[in-house]
C-alpha cells in the first residue's frame, strides 16, 4: 500500500525535523577508544559521551578494529558500524539505551548476578538479622 503524504504532513515534518537539527545534540565525531574499551562521541552541544563499548548491543564480542570503524550517521543522529551491521542512536544512548528492550534486561540480569566482596557482604548481614524481610500482605 503506497500513502500518499499531505503538503501539510510534510511541512510539518520538515519543521520537527529542522527543531531537531537546532536542538537536539548529535555526534560531530566518533572513534574507539581502545586504552579504555569505550566508544567516545563528541556532540554538537560541546559535550562528550563516552560509554563502554561491552554495553552496545551487537558490540559485545566486535574486535578493536571493528569497533573502530565507527561512522556517524543521520546528520549526527546516530552511530553506525557497517561490518557489524550495528546501529545505535545518539538520543538512545544518551537516555542510557544501549540496545532493544531484551538487550537492556539482559544487561540489567547480569548486573544483578554480579559477586562483590561488597555485595557478600551486605548479603552476610542481611543473614545475620535474619534474611529478607517478610513481605507485608
Amino acid at each position: 500500500m503506497t500513502r500518499h503524504w499531505s503538503d501539510a504532513q510534510m511541512a510539518s515534518a520538515a519543521a520537527r525535523g529542522q527543531a531537531m537539527l537546532e536542538n537536539e545534540p548529535r555526534a560531530l565525531a566518533a572513534r574507539f577508544d581502545a586504552k579504555s574499551g569505550r566508544i567516545v562521541v563528541d556532540l554538537s552541544n560541546g559535550a562528550t559521551y563516552a560509554f563502554p563499548a561491552s554495553l552496545g548491543q551487537g558490540l559485545e564480542a566486535a574486535s578493536g578494529e571493528q569497533l573502530a570503524a565507527v561512522e556517524i550517521m543521520g546528520a549526527g543522529f546516530g552511530l553506525h558500524w557497517e561490518s557489524l551491521d550495528v546501529d545505535l542512536s545518539i538520543q538512545g544512548l544518551l537516555a542510557g539505551r544501549f540496545g532493544n528492550r531484551a538487550w537492556m534486561s539482559e544487561l540489567a540480569r547480569r548486573a544483578g548476578s554480579v559477586k562483590s566482596p561488597a555485595k557478600a557482604a551486605a548479603a552476610r548481614a542481611n543473614g545475620a538479622k535474619g534474611g529478607r524481610p517478610r513481605k507485608a500482605g
